[in-house]
């Protein structure tokens, strides 16, 4: 009797997980829109913060980097935290704790406090962030409906940038830098709301073995080395002996990271998810290329606010045509080619198209034309990533086992 109760309660908690899957995109996406949002505003309001907090032109980057380190240091954990808690239980904690993190940041007093509040909010994405894309992962495997929910996962991050942009513009010169990040808020409650009551996790998907202890400390110890090791190169050169050393100590510690996690039963990034020819090659290129586009956002920010003396609103429109090539890209082209053709014969061709523009862009000088050369350059740019990224993170996933999600 009490075999057959149990037969039927996990269909039915399927097919409640399966009815529920439109519903937590959007909640879901609404979480993407708050994490770009939050990337492109802070680029705009950077300059901004920067002279009413006293932060040095040395220490600026740490308002980026910070996140950064946090984040990328902590991302592996932060997905088998999400194995082990559950997708749903990380996601809605990750809101809530980005949510306050923005407010500490809004807050802050000093640099100091800002850089705290940047890094916390780093934490945060890098628990909510592989909690997010496991979850669509994980709900959508039919093909055209698996296309279709990441072309829109896709479109609403091209989408978050625009009104990143715009609002970093308007909330800076209208009102204060302090309300980009306040502006999370309201976005991650309605998210963290909408998730904890809409979504339900597909059961038998989670992997509740032991945490790899040595794997966490020697991956997050390596990235933390690798992120440092660029930025002190920054300031103080390539050849700086504790740049040289921190590049050293992240080779050192990554690869002990790979021996260790081939060795562990159940290791924190099991190799089998690299091995894989198509889904190496794939975090490959996208690694490279958002590597190129975020370096190029922080510059051309500074480019155009302090080089050429645009406000910040007119930054933010300016960053436009790339958004719109984005969200061309991902809807337009990448999303309805996505089942007809080949994932490489869209990431090749959209890839190159970005590299075009950014050849376009190493020609900025003083005295160069927004019309000339940024204009063409970022549309190139964004229709080259729209169309490169939905394949590319649909078969970043595609065919995985739900316990490596």
């Amino acid at each position: 009797m009490s075999e057959t109760a149990t037969t039927k309660a996990v269909p039915d908690l399927e097919s409640d997980a399966h009815s529920n899957r439109w519903k937590a995109l959007v909640f879901i996406a609404l979480a993407q829109l708050m994490v770009v949002l939050d990337a492109t505003i802070v680029n705009i309001a950077l300059p901004s913060a920067q002279q009413d907090l006293g932060i040095t032109d040395g220490n600026r980057q740490w308002v980026v980097t910070a996140y950064a380190l946090a984040f990328g240091g902590l991302l592996l954990f932060g997905g088998r935290i999400a194995d082990i808690w559950g997708r749903k239980r990380a996601f809605v904690v990750g809101l809530v704790g980005f949510a306050l993190a923005s407010a500490l940041g809004g807050a802050s007093q000093s640099g100091a406090m800002m850089f705290g509040a940047r890094a916390l909010q780093g934490v945060f994405g890098a628990l909510l962030a592989p909690a997010a894309l496991s979850l669509l992962a994980v709900m959508f495997t039919d093909a055209k409906e698996r296309a279709k929910a990441f072309g829109i996962y896709g479109a609403i991050a091209g989408g978050g940038g625009a009104v990143g942009f715009i609002l970093g513009g308007v909330l800076t010169e209208y009102m204060n830098w302090r309300w980009t990040f306040f502006v999370n808020i309201p976005f991650a409650i309605v998210a963290a709301a909408g998730a904890y009551f809409v979504i339900r996790e597909p059961k038998g998907g989670r992997n509740r073995s032991p945490l790899d202890i040595p794997g966490v400390v020697l991956s997050t110890l390596g990235l933390v080395s690798l992120v440092y090791g660029f930025t002190r190169a920054e300031s103080d050169g390539w050849s700086d002996p504790v740049t040289l050393g921190l590049f050293v100590a992240a080779a050192l510690l990554l690869a002990a990271f790979v021996y260790t996690e081939s060795k562990v039963k159940a290791p924190l990034l099991p190799l089998r998810v690299l091995t894989e020819r198509n889904r190496g090659g794939v975090y490959l290129s996208l690694g490279l290329a958002i590597i190129a586009m975020f370096g190029t956002f922080l510059f051309l920010t500074y480019y155009l606010q302090i080089v050429k003396g645009f406000s910040p609103i007119s930054t933010g429109f300016a960053f436009l045509p790339m958004v719109a090539g984005m969200i061309t890209g991902s809807t337009q082209i990448g999303a309805r080619l996505m089942t007809r053709v080949a994932p490489r014969l869209l990431m090749g061709p959209g890839f190159l198209v970005a590299a075009v523009g950014m050849l376009l862009l190493t020609q900025l000088e003083i005295g160069s034309s927004y019309s000339t050369v940024v204009l063409p350059g970022l549309l190139l740019l964004g229709l080259g990533m729209g169309t490169a990224f939905m394949p590319a993170m649909s078969l970043a996933t595609y065919g995985i086992e739900p316990r490596d999600a």
